[in-house]
């Protein structure tokens, strides 16, 4: 398959789908998501609209994912590890390599691992105020 630059909303769509389907399957990752999603079509549009504000900096998204996440880690009993953002990383990498070349892609890949390390601390630091 030749791959493309990620350049418009439908890249970052088959991205986001493609990466989820992975991502239900996950022996470890799957049953947090699959026990937390109940609507996995509306899930993935609120998904691909963070993406698409993320990589080409169209305003979609408004949400809050620190708090989402700390909720996510709540619900798991305080259960979400470092080790959980590096298996969903590892799945986010090797989904971009699949699909995608290009500066975009690169940027996707930097953006989650900020992103991962920003989220668990923020994670860490709630529980530490729930207690």
């Amino acid at each position: 398959m030749l791959k493309s630059e990620i350049k418009e909303r439908k890249d970052i769509k088959l991205l986001v789908v493609n990466f989820y389907a992975k991502i239900r399957e996950h022996q470890i990752l799957g049953p947090i998501f699959n026990g937390i999603i109940t609507d996995w079509d509306s899930h993935l549009e609120l998904l691909t609209d963070f993406w698409e504000s993320q990589l080409l900096l169209e305003r979609k998204y408004r949400g809050n994912p620190i708090a989402v996440h700390q909720e996510v880690d709540r619900k798991m009993d305080h259960g979400i590890t470092p080790e959980h953002f590096g298996l969903w990383l590892n799945e986010w990498f090797a989904t971009i390599d699949e699909l995608f070349d290009g500066e975009v892609a690169w940027i996707a890949k930097n953006r989650a691992q900020k992103m991962s390390t920003m989220l668990y601390i923020q994670i860490y630091q709630h529980r530490n105020k729930e207690n």
